[in-house]
């Protein structure tokens, strides 16, 4: 079997036109939830369908960090409005993303659970430096020009910036500055007036202070910003006449911002240009963007059109193949931590003629297959920080480091996974997964601890593999050739036998 980190690449067959592809993204932003349903042929997106709404997901947070129920509510009332749009999107061209609200929330999963139940679709919580990696791609097709840029999208409950050249992002960060969650601070009874916008301005330049050197030692030709806010004020300052539409100048925003002082109320808040859905939340995106502003040296910020559902499928159409990015960051942790790559990958081998077995009667797909590979890759990387323990080591680096393209279950299956390859199983690490991911986890991490064995001699090739049969969930292990052959491996495999008997789980040796 051809692993996913070793397939060549693929050629494509000229003398066919390229086959249209449906994809479909959605976005459950702090402020407001997106749907992107395209067709992607010719490098190229062709937009069919595209809805947004206002959920104000991150208003609906309580002082102990708990989604209200009523903010629950709106958010499945609209994807109740958006799920007759993906019934026709087949599977691996549909994925729906979490951000900074659901990142933060502590019964964030609560609403996932619903919401998976009425889209019949998973929800990926994806981190900070994830969705700025994506903003940086859906933007960065959307700009023909090359030249390094700076890329700014304010949104609900953080703001993500982005330095980079062509598609490769230089430098990533997501700092906790939101339109939302700064008109619950700053501007909680409503009043807008001086103080309370430099009250913003300067927590946000706190906020800025940690990037705003190595940024601007890193350089940028063309600030660009990919937010609602951004688009916002772009429009309000042209509406004013203060410059051309789709661009924010210094002197533009300076007078937007007296112009909200003026208002004094989030309620009277009505300007031209200025719709109506986005008004409350206006005067804390304007300030998080003039202390933008003040911190970058900017004098004008253009706006462009792509953002993060974009760059989510943009990011889709390489997944699974030889341009997923996850296969970057793969070899790069590998390379980071000195992995020993030959015993990985003859683990790994392992752990596929082990799966092909099993495969049918355990009901494992191609994606849970990749995730068996990757990790029998990595399962050693917990050595260069100690070999005491060192499967715990790498469960922890895996689970808190950015890994670019991975979204946070991804991440905390991939942990898990290395956490459980040898020793006692990690019953409360298990338990730990949703409840959908519990049975498979358990099963591939079995035929991980499985093909360790098999490998404990570290030769330089995989040794044969055994017959492995699966009933429900029982193992039957039949080895092959001599006893003497097998004596250390026969003496891992009883120990094994009692963990697996410890977790609830049978497996025989013969």
């Amino acid at each position: 079997m051809t692993s996913p980190m070793e397939r060549p690449l693929h050629v494509p067959d000229t003398t066919q036109p390229p086959a249209v592809q449906r994809l479909a993204a959605i976005d459950l932003g702090s402020n407001s939830f997106h749907l992107l349903v395209a067709h992607y042929q010719d490098d190229r997106l062709q937009v069919v369908a595209r809805r947004g709404e206002k959920v104000q997901l991150a208003a609906g947070l309580d002082d102990e960090g708990q989604l209200e129920e009523a903010a629950m509510q709106r958010a499945l009332d609209c994807l109740a409005r958006f799920a007759p749009f993906i019934t026709d999107i087949p599977p691996g061209q549909l994925r729906v993303v979490g951000t900074n609200a659901l990142r933060d929330a502590r019964n964030s999963q609560s609403l996932i659970d619903r919401a998976e139940a009425l889209l019949g679709q998973r929800i990926e919580i994806i981190g900070g430096r994830e969705e700025a990696r994506l903003i940086y791609l859906g933007a960065a097709h959307s700009l023909a020009e090359d030249g390094r840029r700076l890329i700014i999208d304010i949104g609900g409950g953080s703001t993500e910036f982005i330095v980079g050249e062509r598609f490769e992002p230089l430098a990533l960060e997501s700092l906790q500055l939101g339109c939302v969650t700064y008109t619950r601070r700053f501007f909680a009874d409503g009043e807008i007036s001086e103080k309370r916008m430099r009250r913003a301005e300067m927590a946000a330049l706190s906020e800025l202070a940690n990037i705003r050197r190595p940024y601007r030692e890193l350089g940028w030709d063309d600030p660009v910003g990919s937010s609602g806010t951004i688009k916002a004020a772009a429009s309000v300052i042209a509406a004013a006449g203060d410059a051309t539409d789709g661009v924010v100048t210094r002197a533009g925003l300076k007078r937007v911002r007296a112009a909200l002082i003026d208002c004094a109320h989030l309620d009277h808040v009505a300007l031209e240009g200025l719709k109506t859905d986005r008004a409350r939340v206006f005067p804390a995106g304007v300030a998080i963007l003039s202390a933008i502003f003040e911190a970058f040296d900017l004098e004008r910020l253009r706006y462009a059109d792509g953002a993060l559902r974009e760059g989510v499928l943009y990011d889709m159409v390489g997944r699974n193949g030889p341009e997923d990015s996850r296969l970057k960051t793969l070899t790069s942790l590998q390379q980071r931590h000195a992995v020993d790559t030959r015993q990985g990958a003859n683990v790994a081998a392992s752990a596929a003629e082990l799966l092909a077995q099993v495969r049918t009667a355990w009901e494992l797909d191609d994606d849970q297959a990749r995730f068996l590979d990757w990790a029998a890759r990595l399962h050693e990387i917990g050595l260069a920080i100690s070999h005491s323990q060192f499967h715990r080591h790498g469960a922890y680096l895996l689970a808190h480091s950015d890994l670019a393209g991975f979204s946070r279950p991804e991440q905390q299956l991939l942990a898990f996974l290395v956490r459980a390859h040898r020793r006692k199983f990690p019953q409360r690490e298990w338990r730990a997964l949703p409840d959908s991911q519990q049975l498979p986890c358990a099963r591939l991490a079995r035929l991980l601890r499985l093909a360790v064995l098999l490998n404990h001699s570290r030769a330089e090739q995989p040794p044969a593999t055994p017959h492995l049969e699966a009933h429900g969930d029982d193992l039957r292990l039949i080895l092959r050739g001599n006893e003497s052959d097998h004596a250390l491996l026969q003496t891992d495999l009883e120990q094994e036998m009692a963990y697996q008997k410890a977790a609830g789980f049978n497996l025989d040796v013969s």
